[in-house]
Order: C-alpha cells, then structure tokens, then sequence
C-alpha cells in the first residue's frame, strides 16, 4: 500500500481509537496503560512505543525519529480492534482469513515473494533476525519461524528450500484467533513489514 493511501486510512484509524475506552483497549490487547501520561506502552517489532490517548500521538519509548504512518496505523489497528481472545497456537493461512481471497494478491507480494527471495538461502539469517526481534524457531516446512508482531498477533515465516526439481517457497500462517483482533486487510500488509525489519537486522 502506497503511503499516500495510508493518509486517510490513519485519520480513520485516529477517530476510532478516540472513541474507545482505554482500560478495555489495553487489557484486550495486552498491553500497559499508563494513566498519569494517559498512553499505552505498545511493543511491536522489536521497539516499545507510547501511544497517547486519544489523540493517539505515536513516539518511541527510546530514541527519537518520526514513527511510519503504517507502523502508526497498524499500533492504532491493534489497540482498538484487538478483542479478549487469548491465542490459541493454531494456525490458519491467508485464505483461510475472512475474505482472504480478496486480498491473496496484495499478501503475496508483500509477504510471500519478499520471504523466499529475500531468505530463501539466507535460512540461518532469518532465524537470527527473527530471534532478535523476540521470536523463534518452528517446526514446519524446512525452516520456519514465529514472531510476535504484537503480544496477540503472532505471525509464522515458513520455508521450502527447494531442490533440482522445485524452487524454494514460502508460506506466512497466522493464529486461529487472527480474525478477532484484525480485519484481514491488516494481515495482508503486516508479515511485509516484519520481513523488512528482519531483513534490515540481518542486513541483506
């Protein structure tokens, strides 16, 4: 998603999360609430960040820099989508997301094609990047790996690596709970952002 589209998808976000309550919100979403600052404590990616409420502000808890837009509309998203339930470690793939086959398009160039050609012969790299960013090693496909997106959005890199016969490929799996804590357009667009970050920490 160009960046320009994501302008008025985060006043959108903004306006939503103003309306919720914020004790609901960070029990829900398994996060710290800080009432004498009024903003939540919200990890993501490997960094903390505080989101202020309501005018949903977004800054890092250490070191300074303009927060992405999509970084500040997928913490807003978080906040104000995520619903109690807990994640249950089972796995669901894209299509099996509500409405996944709409979206199969945009998450397979964002996800699935930037896996296998970033990682494909770079498996160890991919461990390493994703252990650093609170993860670990799985056990599907040849190699694989979980990273914890958000507290309840753990997200699963899956690699094939191929032979004489077969490229390698790839798969990205979701938790069976996804579905209540995110519209599935949001999963289309966060694997991509983790795998960037994995790549810069492995820089490649």
């Amino acid at each position: 998603m160009a960046l320009i589209n994501l302008k008025p998808a985060h006043a959108k976000a903004l306006e939503e999360f103003a309306q919720a309550a914020p004790e609901v919100m960070a029990d829900n979403a398994l996060v710290d609430f800080d009432r004498s600052g009024s903003f939540f404590i919200v990890p993501f990616l490997g960094n903390e960040y505080r989101v202020y409420y309501p005018g949903g502000d977004i800054e890092y808890c250490a070191g300074t820099g303009e927060v992405k837009i999509d970084y500040k509309v997928a913490m807003l998203h978080y906040l104000t989508h995520c619903s109690s339930r807990m994640v249950e470690n089972t796995r669901l793939s894209f299509k099996e997301l509500p409405s996944g086959s709409i979206y199969i398009g945009p998450f397979t160039n964002r996800a699935i094609k930037p896996l296998v050609s970033i990682f494909a012969d770079k498996t160890g790299k991919l461990v390493e990047a994703a252990e650093k960013l609170g993860g670990w090693k799985d056990d599907i496909g040849d190699v694989s790996v979980t990273v914890p997106v958000f507290p309840k959005i753990p997200i699963t890199f899956v690699l094939w690596e191929g032979d004489d016969e077969f490229p390698p490929s790839g798969n990205v799996l979701f938790d069976a709970s996804a579905p209540s804590h995110l519209h599935t357009e949001d999963y289309a667009t966060l694997p991509g952002l983790a795998l960037w970050e994995m790549k810069r920490i492995a820089q490649i």
